[in-house]
């Protein structure tokens, strides 16, 4: 059914790792570690283990599940004002005379966390206040050497480019139509066809399930890693005045990729719902099923899920005549392998296939993982509802955050893979902005292909006929 948002490996720039290591047991500045992984931590001692010096640089897997889950404590201006200051402390860069020796070797290592900050989260950089403490930084030990200046240009640059690609693209999606047409209906039993169908825009259910991949990849493209955790953003225990991001919640991506899937499920119910003939509506349907098996054979398993749901639809699932004309066995198939029995244990294993598949591969095609992603965003919320950021002791939980960054990584990695299909601009248009029922012009334009078998369909299709059509 269509969705709400209610409630493997660790991602670096270069790949995967599973853990963060240490030779040493117990505490170490303030970082507790157990069977030789971190695991619990007051915040400031997490924020010193981000800075670096000059003979020493953090774990990328580090950085990654640090930033991805700080922002539950402290803002990411706060936190990198906070890693300025320690480093202009550390580093002394507030002497009259700097030891340009000691900040050539420092300078590499704050422009390379930097980098990677911006690589990974650029959206925390549409701040100005980020940008600020960035050229801050810079400028303090540019003057021990003058290509400090051109890194920082490239560095801006890069960001720049990557924010107004990001920015365009946003924009360049077509917005997802919100008209309904209900009032079509009436138009149901009046040839020709007032609204145009499916099969006259793409009769072809390869060219179908490719051009949904290129849907999804796009949408995908824009979600940022820190959306799934400013999904879920509480109040900090240790802060009882505000939440992070109090303003507003910054998963703007994530809640219209949401949208994208619950439209596809009404897309395909009104498909099928909306032809008068009931051989029409059969054919409609078998066109469905093999844009989904495709669709499975991609590794597009969000499309294959809604293309399921739409079809589980009450409206679509009732028209019994019409099911009796559909060869149903491959239909069976793809439910079985989206059968929630087991906490989805069908779609996991297809998944882990798909995601080894994509380890392996030699080319984009191969890449394509593409997970049922209201699916991943319940079990992140799992995951954060069942494990607390702090212990008791006040330490932050990081085993926990591990965990996270683990799921989002993988997800990450995903969502980079450029659609290897030529993309048609009409159907994807068509999929965009074709109207589409709501629930009650479901169910009216399903009373209407099949009449109501009891008396509460009767009752409901006299008054939604009053409603929606004006009559009685």
């Amino acid at each position: 059914m269509p969705q709400t948002l209610s409630s493997t490996s660790m991602f670096t720039p270069c790949g995967f790792s599973p853990h963060l290591h240490s030779s040493k047991e117990g505490e170490q500045g303030g970082l507790i570690f157990q069977d030789g992984n971190l695991t619990s931590a007051s915040l400031d001692a997490l924020i010193q283990h981000l800075i670096p010096t000059t003979d020493y640089y953090p774990e990328k897997a580090y950085i990654f599940t640090f930033l991805l889950s700080s922002r539950l404590f402290i803002e990411p201006h706060e936190l990198l004002s906070r890693v300025c200051h320690k480093c202009i402390e550390q580093q002394r860069l507030d002497d009259p005379v700097l030891d340009k020796a000691r900040i050539r070797k420092f300078g590499p290592k704050i422009l390379q966390l930097l980098t990677e900050w911006t690589e990974t989260f650029p959206y925390d950089f549409q701040e100005e206040r980020m940008i600020g403490h960035l050229k801050d930084m810079i400028h303090r030990i540019a003057p021990c050497d003058e290509a400090y200046w051109k890194k920082m240009n490239q560095l801006l640059q890069a960001l720049n480019q990557k924010l107004a690609t990001l920015s365009h693209g946003q924009e360049g999606i077509v917005k997802i139509s919100t008209a309904v047409s209900d009032k079509l209906v009436a138009f149901k039993t009046k040839p020709p066809s007032i609204q145009r169908e499916i099969l006259s825009v793409c009769s072809d259910p390869y060219t179908l399930a490719q051009q949904l991949t290129h849907v999804e990849l796009e949408r995908l493209s824009h979600i940022g890693p820190e959306e799934f955790v400013q999904a879920f953003v509480h109040k900090d225990p240790l802060d009882g005045t505000k939440t992070c991001f109090s303003e507003q919640k910054k998963t703007s991506n994530l809640e219209a990729y949401v949208k994208w899937f619950n439209r596809l499920c009404y897309l395909v119910a009104t498909e099928i719902c909306m032809p008068a003939k009931k051989k029409q509506r059969a054919q409609v349907i078998e066109f469905f099923i093999d844009v989904a098996r495709e669709c499975f054979n991609i590794g597009n398993f969000n499309s294959l899920m809604a293309i399921i749901s739409g079809m589980n639809m009450s409206p679509v699932s009732r028209l019994k005549k019409t099911w009796s004309k559909v060869k149903t066995a491959k239909f069976f198939i793809l439910e079985h392998q989206m059968d929630p029995t087991g906490n989805f244990y069908n779609y996991r294993t297809a998944l882990r296939g798909a995601a080894h598949r994509s380890l392996t591969a030699h080319s984009n095609r191969e890449k394509i993982v593409i997970p049922f992603f209201s699916l991943l965003i319940k079990d992140i919320y799992f995951l954060n509802e069942g494990c607390a950021n702090r212990l008791p002791n006040g330490h932050v939980n990081f085993e926990k955050f591990l965990e996270l960054a683990k799921q989002v990584g993988e997800f990450i990695t995903w969502k980079q893979v450029e659609c290897p299909f030529e993309q048609d601009p009409n159907i994807i248009h068509y999929l965009h902005t074709a109207p589409i029922f709501t629930e009650d012009g479901l169910y009216l334009a399903s009373y209407e292909s099949e009449s109501p078998e009891n008396q509460t369909e009767k009752d409901r299709w006299k008054s939604l006929r009053s409603t929606i059509l004006g009559k009685t």
